[in-house]
């Protein structure tokens, strides 16, 4: 909602919007741009000359501003279908799909883009190390869009992604998420089955070949070019070797692929991009140099500081997958202890559907704290009795970054993981280690 608004902006419109517990970066870039934001709902924050309210999916019946909307008789849409009809009509769309690597993949292919010499437009759900904002309309035809399967309000259940109507497609992967929405992961690839049968038969569908769900989807019917790319299997269109050099069928000479990201999951990232990139006409080569000055995303795994040989990393994970991609990365280049500080926060979590699979995502941490939560439908306790390493469970925020202050040492990584603000943790924990100088006990 936030690139929304920055590209409301840029058309020339007056913007502005209301939301609960705003927090940066997308906070800090929308006051950048002029744009007001109110914290929380009150029904006499509405603007009286409005010509359109753009309702965000995270409303629901009774708060009180879309009820006051509802009962003025106001105009109102979705941001999806928003974006389709004022944005992405005109535009050759390059949508990334999947439940994990939207965010990574999304900027990697507008730096690409971008290094090529073209002037992309994009909204990715987070702010690339490249870019100063998360959302740019561009000159070019090209409009780069992170694709999310999530639904797009209370009055239009379809994924967000039905609404773009991309010529070029990357499905990363599939798993089941969202379970606030949907009941099962068959009810997930429905939604994907939908989005491949709305695209036409000139469009291209770039897919990983290692996802089982994936196939499953394209078994329902595919009526486009089809791309696979692949993390070993050679019969794939596009693989990585051992060494994570890229690979073409037919093709004899690899290409090096040089990432400051480490990880598979990065490379494969990469990989679709790179295709993603071909298809709007930059050469593989012209990708691979783009993506050696790929900085990466704020909160993707991003180092927000370091003292006295303490290093701490900011990252979004939040389900077991992503979080356990994540710290296998970060354990390959961590000296000393990998700790991570894990906030339950996302509906599918907090209803226990990833409990059982949770404490072996941690499995790569050398310690994991956490923070009670009397709102999870599961036994936490049990989880963390579960996991391969250590778990411990905290009273609270505070209470982690006490423990923190008087249990690293250098070489020490912490890698705090979360798809809020976590009350501000990363700040309150950079400001107290500054403060107290480790003080250890």
């Amino acid at each position: 909602m936030a690139g929304i608004a920055l590209l409301a902006r840029e058309l020339g419109c007056e913007v502005e919007g209301s939301d609960a517990n705003v927090y940066p970066p997308m906070s800090t870039q929308l006051e950048q741009d002029g744009i007001r934001l109110h914290d929380g709902y009150d029904a006499a924050t509405l603007p009286e000359d409005c010509d359109i309210f753009i309702v965000g999916n995270a409303i629901t019946r009774g708060n009180p501003q879309f009820e006051a909307i509802l009962d003025r008789g106001l105009r109102y849409t979705s941001g999806p279908q928003w974006l389709f009809e004022m944005v992405l009509q005109p535009r050759w769309v390059l949508a990334v799909a999947g439940t994990h690597g939207k965010t990574t993949t999304s900027s990697m292919l507008a730096w690409i883009l971008e290094e090529a010499g073209l002037d992309p437009g994009y909204l990715i759900g987070g702010i690339g190390q490249n870019f100063s904002r998360s959302a740019k309309l561009g000159s070019d035809p090209f409009f780069v869009i992170e694709a999310d399967e999530y639904d797009s309000a209370l009055f239009d259940k379809r994924s967000k992604f039905i609404h773009y109507r991309p010529r070029t497609v990357i499905l990363n992967n599939l798993e089941f998420d969202h379970a606030d929405i949907f009941d099962d992961l068959a009810a997930i690839k429905r939604q994907f089955h939908h989005l491949v049968r709305s695209l036409p038969a000139s469009a291209l569908i770039i897919v990983n070949h290692d996802d089982a769900a994936l196939h499953d989807v394209l078994q329902m019917g595919c009526w486009s070019e089809r791309v696979e790319f692949s993390a070993s299997d050679a019969s794939a269109d596009f693989y990585l070797d051992s060494s994570n050099a890229l690979h073409q069928r037919g093709v004899q000479a690899g290409y090096p692929l040089e990432l400051d990201q480490h990880g598979q999951f990065n490379a494969l990232n990469a990989t679709a991009a790179i295709i993603a990139a071909r298809h709007a006409g930059v050469p593989i080569n012209g990708s691979l140099r783009a993506l050696r000055s790929y900085a990466g995303v704020r909160r993707r795994q991003e180092v927000i500081a370091e003292i006295d040989g303490v290093r701490i990393v900011d990252d979004f994970a939040h389900h077991p997958t992503a979080i356990a991609l994540t710290l296998e990365a970060l354990k390959e280049q961590t000296s000393g202890r990998l700790i991570a500080v894990v906030d339950i926060r996302s509906n599918t979590m907090k209803m226990g559907v990833h409990a059982a699979r949770l404490g072996q995502s941690f499995a790569a941490a050398d310690q994991v704290l956490l923070c009670k939560n009397p709102d999870l439908a599961w036994d936490m306790q049990k989880m963390a009795e579960s996991a391969p390493t250590i778990v411990e469970i905290k009273s609270d925020s505070q209470n982690i970054i006490d423990y923190l202050l008087h249990n690293t040492e250098p070489g020490d990584q912490i890698v705090i993981m979360s798809n809020g603000g976590f009350e501000n943790i990363h700040q309150r924990l950079i400001q107290a280690m500054r403060d107290n100088k480790f003080s250890h006990v």
